[in-house]
């Protein structure tokens, strides 16, 4: 910084001081009027207890650039009424480079200590959320024999969750199926099977949570039982095998056998399905019923097995 600037510098803190004692005056040099002039003239005597005339603040002060420098007495006189000991002072203050400020030294423990308190309480409130969702929206339904009062057999039925159009199939795993209610949308639970009576269990969203029973009743179907108690039993009592079988299938039943690895199908009527069934083998306990359907009086008019 030059002297001039510094000068420049000056005048600025005079305007300043100034308008100290004369707050209504916001103007510049170029707009410090005549009685502005005279008032600075008498505020420099009574606080400096030195003159300053007229004229030098016409020459130096007024203009917006100065080409040199006035003489140091009456710089000094300046210096003073802005608070100052000389213009010496302002002049060694304007010279000095900015005072450095050392870096901080980084504290690294503390740093991985902060980073790992955030780490803690992310991880807590994650934790919070998913438990609080977990807990809300996942709720485990078992399902059992009306009559026996024991768990079905988790390959005996499907059970879906219906929304609207959308079909999910849920998985079975011992008897007991889990339903995630957290949609916030109604429902129904559809659970079908070929030994039980078919079941819809309508749930609304908004009492979801009071509504999910922890346990489902499934009613057996008589004749589907009877079917299935002849193929995997040992009866050795054609006869009576014979009479039952009339009793619960149709005459015009159709049986449809699902060959293994996806040869196709086997089909048998009711004449050929009961003779097969009246001579347990080896063979005929391995399948698996996967399909029954019945007419209005019971009687199983269609059989889907898979071998």
């Amino acid at each position: 910084m030059t002297e001039l600037d510094t000068f420049k510098r000056l005048k600025e803190m005079v305007l300043l001081k100034y308008q100290e004692h004369y707050p209504f005056f916001r103007g510049t040099w170029s707009s410090f009027s005549s009685q502005d002039i005279q008032n600075l003239i008498g505020l420099i005597e009574q606080e400096c207890k030195q003159s300053i005339s007229e004229k030098w603040i016409y020459t130096h002060l007024k203009p917006d650039v100065n080409e040199k420098i006035p003489r140091k007495g009456m710089l000094d006189i300046l210096a003073i009424f802005v608070g100052l000991s000389s213009w010496d002072e302002l002049l060694f203050r304007d010279k000095q480079p900015e005072e450095e400020i050392p870096p901080a030294k980084v504290n690294f423990k503390m740093i991985c200590g902060i980073a790992l308190l955030v780490i803690m309480v992310l991880a807590a409130v994650w934790y919070l959320k998913f438990y609080e969702k977990a807990a809300s929206g996942q709720q485990t339904i078992e399902l059992k024999n009306e009559f026996t009062n024991k768990k079905v057999k988790s390959d005996e039925v499907k059970v879906f969750k219906v929304q609207g159009t959308a079909k999910q199939v849920l998985t079975v795993k011992d008897g007991r199926v889990h339903v995630d209610n957290s949609s916030g949308k109604n429902y129904n639970i559809e659970i079908t099977s070929p030994f039980y009576k078919k079941k819809v269990i309508s749930f609304a969203a908004a009492k979801v949570k009071d509504t999910v029973p922890a346990t489902v009743d499934l009613k057996p179907d008589d004749y589907a039982m009877m079917l299935k108690a002849f193929m995997l039993s040992d009866i050795k009592d054609w006869e009576t095998r014979k009479a039952q079988l009339n009793k619960i299938l149709s005459d015009d039943l159709e049986v449809l056998i699902m060959l293994r690895d996806d040869l196709g199908a086997e089909y048998f009527n009711k004449k050929e399905f009961s003779r097969k069934l009246i001579v347990p083998t080896a063979s005929l306990k391995q399948m698996k019923i996967i399909e029954i359907k019945r007419r209005d009086t019971g009687e199983i008019y269609f059989i889907r097995i898979k071998q």
